[in-house]
């Protein structure tokens, strides 16, 4: 334990009680040679519900070329149903007053819906950015480990020529 506390405060410049519980789960899991990264969309849709799933795939088509195009067709569509072809008998004559209260209606569901997906996407920015610290961690852990384990190679190599040399100079002296 007291090696494990000497290493923290090495690369930590802190005491092993001061760690978080990211620092302490990357330790962990170095300690076991396990690896510590994850699929994040695998790990994000595990935990989403049916509503968040729903409100990510209507953001999705509202913001999409397709729907813009395809609203702008309906809406050019509308207006000339009910100016040229309705002209006596229209259901919604120029100023389009149902018109206006569909779009009202529409934007106000799909704002709400924008808004939780855009929500979503902060809370896996979140995510990520949390992951992404792990994985970094951990590779600079691995990264000083490697450096020790080859400083000490290098530092015995070091040991046992010296003791060759030290040898072999006896050997010239006698």
């Amino acid at each position: 334990m007291n090696n494990l506390s000497s290493f923290v405060h090495l690369h930590f410049d802190k005491s092993a009680g001061e760690l978080g519980d990211i620092e302490k789960r990357v330790l962990a899991k170095a300690h076991e040679r396990k690896i510590i990264s994850t699929d994040i969309n695998a790990a994000l849709k595990a935990e989403s519900s049916f509503g968040e799933r729903m409100a990510d795939a209507i953001a999705r088509v509202g913001g999409s070329w397709g729907f813009i195009t395809t609203f702008l067709v309906f809406l050019v569509v509308w207006c000339a149903i009910n100016t040229v072809v309705l002209a006596t008998g229209a259901f919604d004559p120029y100023p389009f007053i149902f018109l206006n209260l569909v779009l009202s209606m529409i934007a106000a569901i799909q704002a709400p819906i924008i808004m939780m997906s855009q929500n979503r996407q902060a809370e896996r920015d979140r995510f990520e950015a949390a992951k992404d610290y792990e994985v970094n961690l951990k590779a600079e852990l691995e990264v000083l480990s490697l450096h020790q384990k080859i400083d000490m190679q290098v530092l015995t190599e070091i040991a046992a020529l010296r003791e060759d040399i030290s040898r072999l100079a006896a050997r010239l002296d006698k």
